[in-house]
């Protein structure tokens, strides 16, 4: 044993050691997090100072801190810090020291501490109901309902989400799959039936309690006491469907809170006993198996902290003595890693559908615990700019124009999306994340009872919250929005134009994102997407089937379905190996704006090492230059020869013809032109296809279209296009030439008199 305690290395899948001399911390106190010393046997002891010596005077000491995250309960004073840990064994007997790091706490920064384990519940109130409204605030809610249940959304919320279910049958608890082997359609259905269980008891026993009405109370105990009936190691429990799983507690939860005192004791203990053991399953598989404080990129243990721990816990709170650690370690998460996904940009690197998800939940949870026990996460960085990645990456307007896993793929933005980012609006004021709920709602009427919105969340219900809640702000169009916004904690960078007014606006959307294809991530790194005029051009290719269907697996989650290139037919690692997942990273090494000329610079090259080992280089540069086309370049060196595909995906048969192609859509049309090849004229083609996809899967489906550009083989790839977005029938023109020099290719455009130039090096 060395003098230090000793500290595991960090793989790509772990948590790191932080912070640090080279952590730029954005919140004060800071954030404390290392990698598990002993399989996280005993206890922690953390140690603060302003001196490498940590004298007494000058330090501040956490003793018995259960898992390698902490949030300290005060602000630091400005200045230069060192941190240190070590292990609490049996008898209180503490191991060496950790290594000693430095960090420093900047002025002015928002003030997060999190109160300790000893405070944290000192406003929690012991009565119930607890989750949204508490016990004191049911008599002023009455009243305003009463008096004004249109404008509290009370009379659409009664109507439409509660009525309905004192006429429904019981449903059903779900059979198991034949054989006990999952069925994707199934499955969607099984969880599609849990959520009906959880809006029948949520809504009635809320409407109930609220209206002071025993026939909808009445009702609302019977669905309770039958979900409360099923089997919870059966086909709702966290390890046969963790869908099923996650609603079912959540019906208990809001059922048990919110008719505590119209159940009998034994009632009482009967739904407690349940809520319990699926509380229990789920907090076990968070902490014990899937262990998110050490590799914190499981997404649906994650989202299950909002969508289950907050609401189970404190529903139960001070009744079941197991409850408060679950709450704990829920709570100091948030405060300490929430989230792994993300940063204090407010990215996402899961992309925006599940931005959605994941915030629809946290969103709920938050609210209900800074309303039952003063603790506001709202402070953090990440959830003071996360308005922004939808705003910037989701705009309301585009199609098929964001990366990732989406199960709306082809339909325009979730109206979900929109409800989230009003959220936001709310609590910051911002009148443009305010006009974006206003857009997607604008643009999704009746689609209430889509699967992904009706199997997720009650529309009627959240407005009903939101209006109680939070202030109505102005609406604001984003003309102010920035021309290129990027997301370094994530690698998404989005260049936009007009993005107030759908029918002008141009979106180029591109991505190399440490995170490489990891979770519902894909291999597309260096890859573009870009909208423009009303209309998808370059596109994310493919169709939402079902989560490890083939067309998930062999098309979407692959390179090939990408705006990107392939060596000798290879794309970037998109397997089921994580931390190989992880390893195909990429990384944006610049990109900013100025007058007329937006750019980046990506780095996409590790993400390929694991299919083609021979690669040394592939940077892409993309130029959106005066806001009117774009020049991508890309620069790929090899240690052997190897050709290139350069891949383009659209909705529509591409008019091929020299080295050009041109998209012709309803609205707009775009050609493309391959200016310059180190390797010589590319060879171009195109088919509809969905190679090694299961044909049963997209028949009927739209077709898409997939060119590729092949080049000759050649140890070195220097390849320059041309995209000119234009509305239908527009005649634009960019001209171009080039000159050859020693060190390499200076290429000039020119658009409306205005002339640019591309340097294209030899040696990168």
């Amino acid at each position: 044993m060395s003098e230090a305690l000793f500290q595991p290395a960090c793989g790509v899948l772990d948590v790191s050691y932080g912070p640090d001399e080279h952590t730029d911390i954005r919140e004060n106190p800071p954030r404390f997090t290392w990698m598990p010393a002993c399989l996280e046997d005993g206890m922690y002891e953390l140690q603060i100072s302003s001196t490498t010596e940590f004298e007494p005077e000058c330090t501040l000491t956490y003793s018995r801190i259960p898992y390698n995250l902490f949030t300290p309960d005060k602000p630091l004073e400005p200045g230069t810090y060192y941190w240190r840990y070590t292990l609490i064994g049996e008898n209180d007997i503490r191991s060496e020291w950790s290594k000693v790091r430095a960090f420093v706490v900047a002025d002015k920064l928002p003030l997060t501490p999190l109160p300790s384990r000893a405070e944290r519940y000192s406003a929690a109130s012991t009565s119930h109901p607890r989750l949204w409204l508490q016990a004191e605030q049911l008599h002023s809610y009455r009243e305003a309902v009463r008096q004004d249940p249109a404008s509290t959304g009370w009379d659409d919320f009664l109507k439409h989400s509660v009525l309905p279910w004192t006429e429904r049958a019981l449903i059903p608890e779900p059979a198991p799959y034949p054989d006990n082997k999952r069925v994707a359609k199934l499955w969607r259905q099984m969880y599609m039936d849990c959520q009906e269980v959880f809006y029948a008891v949520r809504h009635l026993a809320i409407a109930g309690v609220v209206l002071e009405d025993e026939a909808l109370i009445a009702k609302a105990r019977e669905w309770l006491l039958h979900a409360a009936s099923w089997n919870t190691e059966g086909t709702t429990s966290r390890d046969y469907n963790d869908e099923c799983a996650f609603r079912i507690a959540g019906t208990l939860a809001w059922g048990y809170d919110w008719l505590h005192a119209s159940l009998t004791e034994e009632e009482r203990l009967k739904v407690r006993q349940a809520l319990l053991r699926r509380t229990g399953q789920i907090a076990f598989h968070v902490i014990e198996r899937s262990r998110i404080h050490q590799v914190p990129y499981d997404s649906h243990a994650i989202r299950s902290l909002s969508s289950v721990l907050v609401p189970c816990c404190i529903s139960m709170l001070g009744e079941e003595e197991e409850v408060q650690e679950w709450f704990d370690y829920t709570l100091e998460y948030f405060s300490a890693m929430y989230t792994p996904w993300g940063g204090k940009d407010g990215g996402w690197a899961e992309g925006p559908m599940y931005w959605t998800t994941q915030m629809a939940f946290v969103i709920e949870a938050l609210n209900l615990v800074r309303k039952y026990m003063g603790i506001n996460f709202y402070e953090r960085p990440f959830f003071r700019k996360t308005g922004d990645f939808p705003l910037y990456c989701f705009s309301p307007d585009t199609l098929r124009a964001s990366f990732g896993d989406q199960s709306s793929l082809g339909d325009p933005v979730s109206l979900k999306t929109g409800f989230n980012i009003r959220q936001f609006a709310g609590l910051i004021g911002n009148g443009q994340y305010q006009w974006y709920y206003e857009r997607t709602k604008e643009l999704n009427p009746d689609t209430q009872m889509i699967f992904y919105n009706y199997g997720w969340w009650d529309f009627r219900f959240d407005e009903m919250v939101y209006r109680t809640d939070y202030p109505q702000v102005a609406s604001e169009p984003p003309m102010a929005a920035e021309p290129l916004k990027w997301f370094q904690e994530v690698g998404w960078v989005a260049m936009h134009h007009r993005m107030e007014e759908p029918q002008e606006h141009i979106m180029m959307l591109a991505k190399s994102s440490r995170y490489g294809s990891v979770s519902h991530s894909h291999g597309d790194q260096n890859a573009f997407l870009l909208h423009a005029f009303g209309e998808p051009l370059a596109i994310e290719s493919g169709h939402y089937v079902a989560f490890n269907s083939t067309m998930h697996r062999q098309w979407r989650r692959q390179t090939r379905s990408k705006n990107v290139i392939l060596i000798d037919g290879k794309g970037q690692y998109a397997g089921t190996d994580k931390s190989k997942n992880m390893a195909a990273y990429g990384k944006v090494l610049k990109a900013h704006s100025t007058p007329g000329i937006s750019y980046t610079q990506m780095d996409a090259t590790e993400a390929y090492r694991e299919n083609v080992p021979y690669i040394k280089r592939y940077v892409r540069e993309i130029y959106f230059f005066d806001s009117a086309y774009f020049v991508i370049t890309d620069h790929v060196d090899l240690e052997r020869p190897g050709r290139l595909d350069w891949l383009f995906h659209t909705l529509y048969p591409m008019t091929l013809k020299d080295q050009t192609f041109k998209v012709n859509g309803k609205k707009a049309q775009m050609e493309g032109r391959f200016v310059y090849s180190s390797s010589g004229e590319m060879t171009l083609s195109q088919n509809n296809q969905f190679t090694d996809v299961y044909p049963k899967e997209w028949e009927g489906l739209p077709e898409h279209w997939h060119l590729t550009a092949s080049t000759q083989e050649a140890l070195s790839h220097r390849i320059v296009t041309l995209l000119l977005p234009q509305e239908s029938g527009s005649r634009d023109y960019v001209s171009y030439f080039m000159d050859d020099q020693d060190h390499g290719v200076h290429v000039y455009f020119t658009n409306q008199g205005v002339t640019r130039r591309v340097e294209i090096p030899k040696a990168y």
